[in-house]
């Protein structure tokens, strides 16, 4: 099918969200101006969840990205849930204390965080009572082990995921009487999820990063021009300092099986993630779990599957790697993206695409052509184009939507050619996602008078 221009922004801009923050929200003067987010799907329905939050206890920002297989189950619980883990990490005891009185004598919570939500970011209602009884677990547990030090940000990120992704091991376990609720915790621990979140705090920012999902900061040189700084490491068969983690932790005499054809054990392409059960539990476990579940869950052949040469489990773990940076004012903006973005565009791209948007200075530049014979008539057609871009007032008013444009558009001129997006989003469901994965990306742009000031 041919689109239109004007169905083409539609499909592009269905999804999209920004947040402005507010110049002085009655306890700091923020480091960060706001985000923008946006996502594409290629599956039906997509995989990938995105999530933002501020943190009213405490301070700070959260942003992440999280990208879905094996269906959407485990990336939507955790989309929804790890601020919440993360939140109370970082609380300190006197307030989690407050939470407990209050819960325990029915009295108002304390709001923990404030989303940033699209109409569409779905929340499942029907979980959230069992959720919050796991969590109230969890912040009890922190109330009893109280050593009287406040929690580092790195330490707090890494036990909210081991935690999150150790309950959602527990809850498939226990099962639920509910038969809607048994069938839901099953689903989410059976498919899994990887994730990029990036916690903001004056001039502290911290990504913890748990699979292939990426963050990147975008740093404006003296001379204007723009450069990345990657904030994460995809932990898949690409990186050898995770080959050699999996080998590691297993006996010697698995090291031939453990990672093949740059997969887990042959099946996954993440080496870490949340949920991904199959690859956690033992098989009596499997087994136990799968023979006493739903019928649903006995006639899926994939939960019944085993893993080959499956033998000292657990192969998988849902903790981050975290990594911290102090901002700069050169450090205009960060991208969490999942990986749909990183597998068509290069990093370098990304950051001169967004840093110029955000600059808006593209209007200006030559155009660089990169080694191409050009005709007249081809050099023509760039420029009219440039022309047309310039007169539809700029279309994009979010940076993620520009992004994805390129993503999907890009030509070898590094434009845009509005025949390859229409080709592109016209795909029918099943034959997009030979073409791409999922794209979510959040572009977040921080205040470098506020960052120079620190």
């Amino acid at each position: 099918f041919y689109l239109t221009p004007s169905q083409v922004n539609s499909i592009l801009k269905a999804n999209e969200y920004s947040f402005k923050v507010p110049e002085f929200d009655g306890k700091n003067v923020s480091s960060v101006l706001g985000f923008d987010s946006n996502q594409l799907p290629a599956n039906a329905p997509i995989e990938d969840r995105r999530s933002a939050a501020t943190c009213l206890q405490t301070r700070g920002m959260l942003l992440g990205v999280f990208d879905g297989h094996a269906g959407c189950a485990c990336a939507q619980a955790v989309s929804e849930r790890l601020f919440y883990y993360i939140a109370v990490s970082l609380l300190p005891h006197e307030t989690l204390l407050e939470i407990e009185n209050a819960v325990e004598s029915g009295r108002a919570l304390l709001p923990i965080l404030q989303w940033h939500k699209h109409p569409n970011d779905y929340f499942s209602k029907e979980a959230s009572k069992l959720y919050f009884n796991s969590l109230r677990t969890y912040w009890q547990e922190l109330i009893d082990l109280n050593s009287g030090e406040t929690t580092d940000v790195r330490e707090a990120l890494i036990n909210a995921f081991k935690r999150l992704d150790n309950d959602i091991s527990l809850e498939a376990q226990v099962g639920d009487p509910n038969s809607f609720l048994n069938y839901l915790v099953l689903r989410v621990a059976f498919s899994g999820a990887t994730a990029c979140v990036a916690h903001v705090d004056g001039v502290d920012l911290h990504i913890a990063n748990t699979g292939d999902s990426r963050a990147m900061l975008g740093v404006q040189e003296e001379d204007g021009s723009w450069s990345a700084v990657n904030l994460s490491y995809d932990h898949n068969a690409q990186n050898e300092h995770e080959v050699e983690r999996v080998k590691m932790e297993h006996p010697k005499s698995e090291e031939k099986s453990l990672v093949k054809q740059d997969r887990l054990l042959g099946l996954l392409m993440p080496f870490r993630a949340f949920g991904d059960v199959k690859f956690k539990w033992s098989i009596e476990l499997q087994k136990r779990v799968i023979e006493s579940g739903p019928d649903q869950l006995n006639d899926n052949e994939y939960t019944k599957f085993i893993p080959p040469n499956y033998h000292t489990p657990p192969y998988l773990t849902a903790e981050p790697e975290v990594i911290h940076h102090k901002l700069r004012p050169q450090d205009k903006f960060l991208v969490l993206a999942t990986d749909g973005l990183w597998e068509t565009m290069h990093r370098q791209d990304v950051a001169r695409i967004v840093g110029e948007y955000l600059t808006g200075v593209h209007h200006q530049q030559p155009i660089a052509v990169g080694g191409y014979k050009v005709t007249l008539g081809q050099m023509h057609g760039l420029l009219t184009e440039r022309r047309a871009r310039i007169s539809s007032v700029f279309e994009d008013q979010n940076a993620a939507t520009h992004l994805i444009r390129h993503a999907v558009g890009n030509n070898e001129f590094g434009t845009v050619d509005h025949e390859r997006l229409s080709k592109m989003l016209s795909l029918p469901e099943e034959l997009a996602r030979m073409y791409r994965d999922d794209i979510t990306i959040i572009v977040v742009q921080f205040n470098s008078h506020v960052i120079g000031a620190y």
